[in-house]
């Protein structure tokens, strides 16, 4: 079956409907259907609970804080690099933006300014610059950290619409992460500006960062942005924002000498805290 015929159900799917729902149930108390439910999920995706920070499952009271759960202090070791892995996950693509093109997949490419909502003048700091996204599975640990030390600027909700971000949808559905609901976050450091997008999904009940909370819901109809002064910075590693279940991180930097990590490669497995490029 080909890749578009395959994600052709989704869409004519009530996927908006089916988020609210699983938000709903990942964001209930239910006492032993909660843990059973937990139980099931760690079960059926294989998690790794030895190295969360809390190890017990039934002491989660909502399903939600199971998945946004923290792991232990040493379970992801920071590289000495200059941008690390700001997730665990799989390497979708990464590399080269051509102009303001960014490779999705065979055949798929799309716009840097329909993915930062729009803002052509914010697009154009990353012309010929380069990318990464960064796919987030159900078993993932779904806390989104720095890739560097960086202040944060402006953040911009983006409505849309809520495809699954998985590989197949990627090579079957045109533009998905310019299309899908996102969440900009815009930051300055030490070699220029660089942005992080958080990107929604089928499911995903909310996106959240650390200086906002909940972003969404609401399910607001139009663009909404926030800007920001702060004195101080987020340092390299630090945590920035999370999923209420699974989605992609896209992030841009901009025009200049950057080398990515020689083992990254599509399809690939990484972790948080990993090398994932170098200015040379």
């Amino acid at each position: 079956m080909s890749d578009r015929l395959a994600v052709l159900p989704q869409y004519i799917l009530p996927k908006q409907a089916l988020t609210i729902l699983a938000g709903w149930v990942a964001g209930a108390r239910g006492g032993a259907l909660t843990t059973a439910l937990i139980r099931w999920f760690v079960k059926r995706y294989n998690v790794n609970m030895a190295e969360a920070a809390n190890a017990d499952v039934a002491s989660y009271p909502t399903f939600n804080q199971f998945f946004t759960r923290a792991l232990k202090d040493d379970a992801r070791p920071l590289a000495r690099a200059d941008l690390i892995c700001p997730v665990d996950g799989a390497i979708s693509q990464f590399g080269p933006i051509r102009g303001n093109q960014i490779f999705q997949a065979k055949g798929h490419s799309y716009s840097s300014t329909a993915l930062v909502g729009g803002d052509a003048s914010l697009a154009a700091q990353f012309d010929d610059g380069s990318f990464a996204t960064l796919y987030l599975s159900p078993r993932d640990y779904h806390r989104i950290h720095m890739p560097c030390e960086g202040r944060l600027t402006r953040m911009i909700y983006v409505p849309g619409a809520l495809f699954s971000v998985n590989p197949t949808t990627a090579r079957g559905v045109p533009g998905l992460f310019a299309r899908n609901e996102r969440v900009v976050c815009v930051f300055e450091s030490a070699r220029g500006p660089f942005v992080l997008v958080l990107v929604g999904a089928t499911i995903v009940g909310s996106m959240a960062t650390v200086w906002h909370g909940v972003v969404n819901p609401p399910r607001a109809g139009a663009v909404r942005e926030w800007r920001y002064d702060l004195p101080t910075a987020l340092r390299q590693g630090e945590e920035m924002g999370r999923f209420l279940l699974g989605s992609t991180v896209v992030m841009l930097f901009p025009k200049g000498p950057l080398a990515f990590n020689p083992e990254w490669a599509p399809g690939r497995a990484i972790r948080l805290g990993e090398a994932m490029a170098s200015h040379p």
